[in-house]
């Protein structure tokens, strides 16, 4: 990778070619998006504005955001809202195991915003959303992306003793934007979560993301990788961060496919099963087809 491959951004510059994206008009997605309007969910997918709404959708592929629409944090890159977030509900696990059931899903990506206001982060609504589509759907995967329980002890312990499929925590960013890009985040704390939890069940795949393109050199997204590697993190996530509005972080440089390739390559070659690097990859995209491959991975390498 050559650090020319990276381009830097105007304030009037637009989107490169690689990252426009067709809208594609589908039964599938509006009635996805009834359904989960109808069970009064959440979705990262609106909130976070993510680009590929409209391929996961059509697939009936929705990340679900539990305890409400408002967020504790204010991180830069973040486009959900920040405030005095609402009252737990406890009724949310059983309308997300519903709706689950009624889509008929193989795999589920349960997220959340940031709850600093809880004792325990929230944990416990993980927990009750994961033993309710254990009920529901016994055959259904669940990923887990969760907050940083950040000061909640034994929250992360709690969630990954109800058995998710996947624990995932996004690291977001390297280090030395942290200050910048998501304050109120540490990030020792968030590599040591994913620690954690392999150390408390070594079966459990374990995942990261961090978006590009915020101002990070190639040799701290090496670091990074090497850092993940050292907590057994199995999969990690690599996508060109996009800027939701004029009061966010602005995009740094467009990280072109070529060098997303070649970061693509470095993380296979530091031992990660599973690796999605692309201008377009998210978290949560194509969550069911990469836990199939994780688990593909992990058969052929024991």
């Amino acid at each position: 990778m050559e650090e020319s491959t990276l381009r830097p951004v105007t304030g009037r510059d637009p989107k490169p070619p690689w990252l426009k994206i067709r809208l594609r008009a589908s039964p599938v997605v509006e009635e996805t998006r009834a359904l989960v309007r109808a069970s009064g969910l959440n979705t990262v997918c609106e909130e976070a504005a993510c680009p590929n709404l409209s391929e996961c959708w059509s697939k009936r592929h929705a990340t679900v955001m539990i305890l409400g629409r408002v967020c504790t944090r204010a991180c830069a890159f973040c486009n959900v809202a920040t405030g005095r977030p609402d009252p737990v509900d406890p009724d949310e696990p059983r309308r997300l195991a519903a709706a689950v059931a009624k889509l008929e899903l193989a795999h589920v990506v349960i997220t959340s915003v940031d709850r600093d206001d809880l004792a325990d982060g929230g944990a416990s609504q993980f927990v009750a959303c994961l033993e309710a589509l254990a009920e529901r759907s016994p055959n259904t995967t669940v990923e887990v992306l969760t907050p940083d329980f950040r000061r909640k002890a034994g929250a992360l312990e709690t969630v990954v003793a109800a058995g998710p499929d996947v624990f995932n925590h996004n690291l977001e960013t390297v280090p030395s934007l942290y200050e910048r890009i998501r304050p109120g985040a540490n990030y020792a704390h968030s590599l040591s979560l994913l620690a954690r939890a392999k150390v408390r069940e070594p079966a459990l795949f374990t995942k990261s993301g961090i978006m590009l393109g915020l101002g990070e050199t190639e040799r701290e997204v090496l670091a990074l990788m090497d850092d993940l590697r050292a907590a057994e993190v199995d999969f990690i996530t690599l996508g060109q961060y996009l800027r939701p509005t004029p009061k966010h972080a602005p995009v740094a440089r467009y990280v072109e496919p070529e060098a997303f390739e070649a970061y693509g390559e470095a993380a296979r070659a530091k031992g990660f099963l599973c690796v999605a690097s692309s201008p377009l990859t998210r978290s949560s995209h194509h969550a069911g087809e990469d836990f199939l491959r994780l688990k593909a991975a992990r058969e052929q390498s024991a």
